[in-house]
């Protein structure tokens, strides 16, 4: 009796630690299981496929995330001070230094989706920048490109511009204020994509088009630089400090070009408390790289009619499989410290 007694006790200590060895392994494994994170996006859809693809990549992770939830930059920091958001990976800076003062203290750029070469400016159709001589947005002031440029008969040249609430917003607003360009430039900042195609569609009767885009974006699919559409510069004023000009742009008027936005990285940001309380996830976000291409030929196939997200994002990773389980095992490794 004794030794059915002592073999009962060995085999339950045998099964604790068998499901203790378990339980060690899938907390090693799923360092987020249990835990949700609460994710922002932004509200131009350019964003949201590198935006899917760290979703995906923190569920296997074992963290639920919940949304993304959509917003425009300064709610989406204002949420992320407070501690309503953990984390986007939508930061554009230096262009959203903006909104710095209302996150800094409380969260933090981390990691990079894509480290500079996200280009923003301001193009006009090449046979519009050919017969008028454009160079820059001074030569908006001529009667003769006022007219040319104006599609809603208001006398004034129309741009697409940014919607409200956009970083891109605020700088355009600025430039127009800088440059005195009030009574020249009507700028349209309805929904981009829609506004967008409607400029497209105006070229492709035969219009000429102002408009602001940044890359990767599908619009320089549409409209080529340097075949359809060239950059345009931005004149020196005192009023603004400029960034340095862009050097070897081909398909911009001159070289080097000043075009008024700074180069941009795309950046994480995330609050830091759930930083300190997550290593798993500021080791991934420290990790994850995207190239800029990547983004650009998903941004044009979406535009084309493809807005499978989820899916296209699920095929990046399965393009680029051994990378993304390296980034997996050091994020594991760094919640396992």
């Amino acid at each position: 009796m004794a030794h059915t007694i002592r073999n009962f006790a060995r085999a339950a200590m045998m099964s604790s630690a068998i499901a203790l060895t378990a339980s060690a392994a899938l907390a090693q494994d799923m360092p987020g299981e249990g835990k949700t994170i609460k994710m922002g996006q932004a509200t131009w859809d350019t964003g949201w496929f590198h935006s899917e693809i760290y979703s995906q990549l923190l569920q296997e992770l074992g963290y639920e995330v919940k949304g993304p939830t959509t917003l425009d930059a300064p709610a989406f920091y204002q949420a992320l001070a407070q501690g309503d958001m953990d984390l986007w990976v939508n930061g554009w800076f230096p262009l959203h230094e903006t909104f710095k003062p209302a996150f800094e203290g409380s969260a933090e750029i981390v990691g990079a989706v894509a480290k500079g070469g996200a280009l923003q400016g301001y193009l006009v159709d090449k046979k519009a920048a050919e017969e008028f001589d454009i160079k820059s947005l001074d030569d908006f002031k001529r009667d003769e490109v006022k007219e040319a440029f104006d599609r809603n008969g208001d006398g004034k040249a129309d741009l697409v511009a940014c919607p409200p609430g956009w970083g891109c917003e605020i700088r355009i607003s600025e430039h127009m204020k800088a440059y005195d360009l009030g009574d020249d430039i009507n700028t349209v900042k309805a929904g981009y994509s829609a506004s967008m195609a409607d400029a497209i569609a105006s070229y492709n009767a035969g219009e000429h088009i102002l408009f602001y885009t940044w890359t990767p974006n599908w619009t320089v699919n549409k409209l080529k630089p340097g075949k359809d559409v060239v950059w345009i510069e931005v004149p020196q004023t005192e009023e603004l400090e400029l960034p340095k000009p862009a050097k070897g742009l081909e398909s911009c008027v001159a070289d080097p070009c000043q075009m008024g936005f700074a180069a941009n990285d795309i950046d994480p940001v995330a609050n830091s408390e759930f930083l300190k309380a997550n290593p798993a996830v500021k080791s991934l976000l420290e990790q994850v790289k995207i190239p800029l291409e990547d983004i650009f030929a998903q941004n044009a196939a979406m535009n084309d009619g493809d807005d499978d997200v989820k899916g296209q994002a699920a095929g990046w990773i399965e393009a680029h499989q051994a990378q993304v389980d390296g980034w997996l095992e050091n994020a594991r490794a760094a919640a396992a410290k």
